[in-house]
């Protein structure tokens, strides 16, 4: 259990030190109400996440975010007036048997009632990029979990980025790919009608699900993928190594890159794009005097 230290800051247990279910629901009400609960209801109704007779399929992976949101799923339906129905799924892209127990062992931790169904992603993946496999196993990840999606009955797909995945989203466009474009709370998918993505964490802090985690003796799964972790290096490690020296010097920086998307100016930019089609402001610029 997490303590106070005498200068007021929490002490974290260690991560073998397990707690009671009802502890840990009951935190997430209590303890993380800040930081966690209000801002998932917030993400909620700010982009009207859910309607009236949805089917959610929650998608965990074993990562310390998405386990979070199947419990937020769980305790939003004790409470939420709003009829609704959620599945868990999980996919296992070809984990070692190790990785799997560990997984399979959190899902029974935390009672999260999981389907859990097998492909052959992580070899797939590395035969055919063998030199970047992470773009094409995040692809077909992606689309395996859709198709299951599919399968249930469900209308929506609920992933577990965060508000730190969005901001960093963010910055990786405007540096590597010159473009600025962020990562929605709500996607409609373009091969599979009628499935809507959506990102119930997106106001959430990265900190906060930490925090929450290691408090509650979670051990979570990181990517698990050997291939990758021997063959590629992390832009997006290096985006959180950016963003952390801004703030050093740049008081709440973080927030600002997450509301520069809510505050594009179309007036001020040079060029846009919408709907496949490309825009610029010389359009309309002859035309501004007349």
């Amino acid at each position: 259990m997490s303590e106070l230290a005498g200068n007021g800051c929490e002490v974290l247990v260690p991560f073998n030190e397990r707690r009671p279910l009802d502890v840990i629901e009951r935190s997430i009400i209590k303890t993380y109400r800040k930081g966690i609960w209000s801002k998932f209801l917030k993400a909620l109704n700010d982009y009207e996440m859910i309607q009236p007779g949805d089917r959610i399929a929650v998608a965990i992976s074993g990562g310390k975010d998405s386990m979070l949101m199947a419990k937020l799923f769980q305790e939003l339906q004790k409470f939420s007036k709003i009829p609704f129905e959620v599945e868990y799924i999980a996919m296992d892209p070809g984990y070692h048997p190790s990785i799997r127990e560990l997984m399979m062992d959190n899902f029974n931790y935390l009672n999260i009632p999981i389907k859990v169904f097998e492909t052959d992603i992580f070899k797939i993946a590395d035969k055919i990029a063998q030199d970047y496999p992470c773009y094409m196993c995040a692809k077909m990840r992606r689309g395996a979990l859709y198709n299951k999606t599919k399968e249930l009955g469900c209308n929506k797909l609920a992933l577990g980025h965060h508000f730190n995945d969005v901001i960093e989203t963010t910055m990786l466009n405007m540096l590597y790919t010159g473009a600025f474009k962020t990562m929605l709370p709500r996607l409609k998918s373009t091969n599979f009608e009628g499935l809507e993505l959506i990102r119930p964490l997106y106001y959430v802090e990265e900190v906060f699900i930490e925090r929450f985690t290691q408090t509650n003796g979670i051990w979570p799964l990181n990517c698990a993928c050997m291939v990758a972790a021997k063959k590629t290096g992390s832009k997006r490690k290096e985006m959180k190594e950016l963003i952390a020296n801004l703030k050093k010097n740049f008081n709440n920086v973080d927030k600002s890159i997450f509301k520069a998307a809510e505050n594009v100016n179309l007036d001020c930019v040079l060029g846009w794009q919408q709907h496949g089609e490309s825009f610029s402001f010389l359009d309309e610029f002859d035309s501004a005097d007349e």
